[in-house]
């Protein structure tokens, strides 16, 4: 299929990108000894998570239950669900997935912790934890030190447990300005000295389990975590991009939308919020992805079915009927708004995919 006869709006992956994103970071974590878990929560196709596969990666990543029953087609056989488990759908399909392969879930609660270790108990398998901290993100995670302590110190008491180590996630840290870069050694002596008060309480980690996308080339510069979870760099996007940790070059992911109405100084596109995230960019201004050739445009409203483009300057000449590529602030809540997706080379559709994952919520 030629790119020209593909109807919009559309999600469209450059395989070329896509391939170096992967192989690059493949190699990083050869090179520094670093797991590579990538987090699958950004494409949700199990094809291309088999590709990580292919390509050394440890296990995946996946934030829900659901999301676990898609990736078991990849055929991965060490899986994390990064998110606690809670309530009785979710252990059922939980100690499903620990008969089939190893299953880890990252907990903040012995009150999160004991109702898995019952149902691994009730089911006859053994499940696998992850103790999470909080190092400045306040969204999940007991505080390094003593509480961390005693949770991994109670995790690893339980029935049908293993404790497996660490999980944190430093989504705070959004680049490696001056801010950043501060807030990147805190996070190192957080860690040191986490993992040294559990090794002194004699609870030494198997697995610290951290990273994120804007810090990946910096992983290996945090001396106790040896397993990382990117999720984005499969295919980067424009808060990627703001980050520092990808060029616009690296961005594989852009949404194919056709202009259906213009008017001076401004066009409406068939994207709008059903297309693309409302999430904004780390900056303060408000826009919602970058004109793939048209830098000065503010894509700067939208409604469901309606994208707002202010020309902002720029003077080029658009007709109802002209496609724009699109690079969006935040790929993976866009690819959860789409049902196929489509590998590209050049101007001919080599590759569709469903979204297999897309609306696995629970």
């Amino acid at each position: 299929m030629h790119l020209k006869d593909l109807d919009t709006p559309a999600i469209l992956i450059e395989l070329e990108i896509m391939e170096r994103n992967l192989a690059r970071t493949a190699e990083y974590g050869r090179e520094h000894g670093l797991r590579v878990r990538p987090h699958t929560k950004t494409h949700k196709i199990p094809a291309l998570g088999r590709r990580q596969l292919e390509l050394g990666a440890a296990g995946l990543s996946v934030a829900k239950t659901t999301e676990a029953d898609v990736m078991l087609s990849s055929g991965v056989k060490d899986l994390l669900v990064a998110y606690p488990v809670v309530g009785h759908a979710k252990l059922a399909r939980l100690t499903e997935l620990a008969r089939k392969i190893q299953v880890t879930v990252a907990v903040d609660s012995l009150a999160a912790a004991r109702p898995i270790s019952d149902a691994a108990r009730a089911a006859g398998v053994e499940i696998s934890l992850l103790t999470e901290m909080d190092v400045g993100l306040h969204r999940v995670g007991v505080q390094p030190g003593a509480e961390l302590e005693a949770l991994a110190a109670g995790v690893a008491r339980l029935p049908h447990i293993r404790w497996r180590g660490v999980a944190f996630y430093p989504g705070h840290i959004k680049d490696l300005e001056e801010t950043g870069r501060k807030q990147l050694e805190t996070l190192r002596q957080t860690v040191r000295g986490a993992v040294q008060g559990l090794k002194a309480k004699g609870l030494t980690p198997e697995i610290v389990s951290g990273g994120s996308t804007p810090l990946q080339w910096e992983s290996h510069t945090i001396a106790e975590m040896n397993e990382i979870r990117p999720g984005t760099y499969i295919f980067n996007d424009r808060n990627t991009v703001l980050s520092g940790a990808c060029g616009k070059a690296d961005c594989a992911a852009t949404i194919l939308a056709t202009v259906v109405s213009v008017a001076p100084g401004r066009i409406i596109t068939d994207g709008g919020s059903k297309t693309f995230s409302s999430d904004r960019t780390s900056s303060s201004e408000v826009t919602f992805g970058e004109v793939v050739g048209h830098e000065k445009i503010r894509f700067h409203k939208m409604n469901e079915e309606h994208g707002f483009l202010d020309l902002n300057g720029d003077t080029t000449e658009f007709a109802v009927g002209d496609r724009l590529r699109i690079v969006p602030n935040h790929i993976c809540v866009a690819m959860n708004l789409h049902e196929t997706v489509y590998g590209i080379r050049g101007d001919e559709v080599e590759h569709w995919w469903r979204v297999e994952g897309r609306g696995k919520l629970q």
